[in-house]
């Protein structure tokens, strides 16, 4: 929609797009999408918004789980962003990931939906110990541009600008953005989509910072796999997920200012 005025945008993932990373489960989750959502009712204040993301989904339970209330509510702006859990599972398969990926695109495209994705930055800079699926995240990425060439999809290229696995931009368990990383994808979104406002000055480095001496550098990696890795892989021995349980935070389409969980959709929006 070349004046940004949308009406209806759906949000389709996993936790980076349910916002994990930006608030916390009790004050409630921002993320980019939320914050997307505020740049679009910027343009529109009839917007109304969905968010369908749960964390811990990969690729495949995006399009079995939020496909089809995705399609029942008729976006015409939707994100779809998933692949990150896969990738970071023995068994990964990158053209199958992405052949569920592209299935999304295909059934929301073929509404008149805009379609909008994401590649992922080098995680192997973001976090030295996951070094070895770098590859996997280069061989999706290359997927995801030629599915989202084949449908139309506008791509947001977040993989390709060194400012995004800047540390700040991320979270202490190094999955998640932080806030300011989170406020950087929604204006890389923005910006993709051509929104009235937007520009690339998501693409800009922050300021320079200190860095640490080898042996600090190294201490915090063991910290960090001992906070943060050794849990993460001791789900996944247990077969749990962080996302069992869960449901979408805004299933259903509501103007911005109202919460799911209030009397006729009215009523505040949880403090991010």
């Amino acid at each position: 929609m070349s004046n940004g005025e949308y009406l209806r945008y759906v949000a389709l993932g996993d936790s980076q797009t349910e916002g994990l990373g930006d608030g916390d489960d009790t004050v409630g989750l921002r993320g980019w999408a939320d914050r997307l959502a505020e740049h679009l009712a910027a343009v529109n204040p009839s917007l109304e918004y969905a968010n369908l993301a749960v964390r811990g989904r990969v690729a495949g339970q995006v399009r079995a789980e939020q496909l089809g209330p995705a399609l029942a509510l008729r976006p015409d702006l939707a994100t779809v962003v998933a692949g990150v859990n896969d990738l970071l599972r023995p068994r990964f398969n990158a053209a199958e990931v992405a052949g569920h990926l592209e299935e999304v695109f295909t059934a929301l495209t073929a509404t008149g939906a805009h379609v909008v994705t994401l590649t992922f930055p080098d995680v192997g800079k973001i976090a030295p110990l996951a070094r070895p699926v770098r590859s996997r995240v280069f061989d999706l990425n290359a997927r995801i541009r030629a599915a989202a060439a084949r449908h139309g999809v506008t791509v947001a290229e977040t993989a390709g600008h060194a400012v995004t696995t800047d540390p700040r931009l991320w979270s202490a368990d190094r999955l998640h953005a932080s806030p300011l990383g989170h406020e950087r994808i929604a204006a890389a979104v923005a910006h993709a989509i051509h929104l009235p406002g937007s520009d690339d000055a998501w693409t800009l480095p922050l300021p320079p910072r200190a860095v640490p001496a080898g042996w600090q550098a190294a201490a915090a990696e063991l910290r960090w796999a001992a906070a943060f890795l050794g849990p993460w892989l001791a789900r996944r021995l247990r077969g749990q997920s962080s996302g069992d349980g869960r449901t979408a935070k805004r299933p259903q389409l509501l103007p911005l200012s109202a919460t799911p969980d209030s009397p006729a959709g009215t009523g505040p929006r949880a403090s991010p």
